[in-house]
This record gives C-alpha cells, structure tokens and sequence, in this order.
C-alpha cells in the first residue's frame, strides 16, 4: 500500500490515492466526553508486527469512545505518511500530524498500522485516526516518546498554518499535558465553529500508539483511545 498523505488535523482534505479523507469543520453536533484514562498498563508483551492489527480499536469501539454510532474505517496505511511540505514549521509536525516519516526517521522503528474512522458522509461529525508503531525494543519505544514531549511542549501555544492542495488553515496548538503516562495535546482550526482535535502518545513494551479525535466538542477521547489501545496491546 502507498504511503497517506493525511490530514488528522486539519480536517478540510481531499485526498486521493489510498490517502485518509480528513473531516468537515463546519458540523454542528456533541460528542461524548471521553473518560479519564488511568494508568497505562505495564504488562504488554513484547510485541510483532503481527500483533499490530490487534492493538487497534474496531469500530463499534471508537463510537463507543465517542458517543457515536455511525463511524468507521475508511483508510488505511502500513506505512508513514509525508506531510513537511504543508506546514509553517517543519519542526512542530509531530505536534500537528500522526505517523509521518520525518518524526519517526532514526527512531528505528519497522512497522506501522494507521487507520482513519469517521461517519461516510460529507458532513461527519467526527474524525478518529489510530496509530500503532513497532520498535525493536522498549527502550526505543519510550525514547521516540520521550522526544515527542519535548517537541509538543516546544510547540504549545504556538499556530501553524497548513496548505493541502488548494486548502488552508490555521490550527493553534495548546499546551500539552505530560504529566501522565499518555501525552496529550489539543489544537483548534481558527475559524471553524469550535471543531478542534486531541492528540494522544504513549508507549508500552515495544509499542508506540498514537491517536487523534476530532470533533466539535472534543474532550479527553483521545487520551481514552490511546489507554484502550495499551490495555488491548495487553491481551495475549
């Protein structure tokens, strides 16, 4: 499968290519509050990337999640994606973009599964990307964590202006929390009745897990995305 180009953040694309649609901004509707995830559980195996497809929430999870019932999968990758030429500063994509092969690149990762979920229509009201990425070993896996936190802090209370074929935007990126064991980080697209994202990251065994969620009234879903994805990386 190609590489996405995907747009988790700003959610105006039309993509093409087994590219990952991103969502309409201007939806009116509420979603559910995601609950507080707790801790991230310390009993994942070390994992391969045939366990990778088992870490993903299935559909019928993620609406759960987001107090829909209408989502689901409508792309897919293995791969990373490529989107440094669409934002203001290259140095804050990791903040602004999931699974793109400039963040990742020396973090000797070997294997990814990314999936984008949102209701089938033109006017969704919510957008969910999950990522699991595999490395060789814990340590590598806390690591690439441990550089994303310092480049979401370095990027808080920034905006970042983003061009995708013949759409632009401006996201501003919040502080993120880091005081758990899942990072987390909102951004908001200026201009568009409300509808922001939450980011997600964290890291168990040998896994890295991302997730971003979209809506008009985003709250801690992501963060809840993420925690379930660990607590399924868990199960043997």
């Amino acid at each position: 499968m190609s590489s996405v180009n995907r747009a988790p953040v700003f959610c105006v694309a039309v993509l093409v290519t087994a590219s990952l649609s991103g969502c309409v901004s201007t939806v009116s509707g509420t979603a559910l509050r995601g609950q507080s995830a707790g801790p991230v559980s310390p009993d994942v195996p070390t994992l391969t990337e045939t366990d990778l497809e088992r870490v993903l929430l299935t559909a019928g999870e993620v609406n759960g999640v987001m107090g829909a019932t209408g989502i689901r999968v409508t792309a897919s990758s293995q791969n990373m994606s490529d989107n440094s030429d669409g934002v203001s500063d290259v140095d804050c994509l990791g903040a602004i973009y999931g699974a793109e092969q400039l963040v990742y690149q020396g973090s000797d990762w070997s294997a990814v599964r990314d999936q984008v979920l949102q209701e089938p229509t033109a006017d969704n009201a919510h957008w969910v990307e999950q990522i699991a990425v595999l490395f060789p070993t814990t340590e590598k896996a806390q690591a690439f964590v441990d550089k994303s936190r310092a480049t979401w802090q370095k990027c808080g209370g920034t905006s970042i202006d983003i061009d995708n074929s013949d759409v632009h935007s401006t996201w501003k990126i919040d502080q993120p929390d880091v005081s758990g064991d899942i990072l987390t980080q909102v951004s908001v697209q200026r201009n568009a009745g409300g509808w922001g994202c939450q980011h997600a990251l964290t890291s168990a065994s040998n896994v890295v897990v991302e997730a971003w969620a979209c809506s008009n009234s985003i709250a801690d879903e992501a963060r809840a995305i993420a925690a379930d994805m660990i607590k399924k990386a868990a199960k043997n």
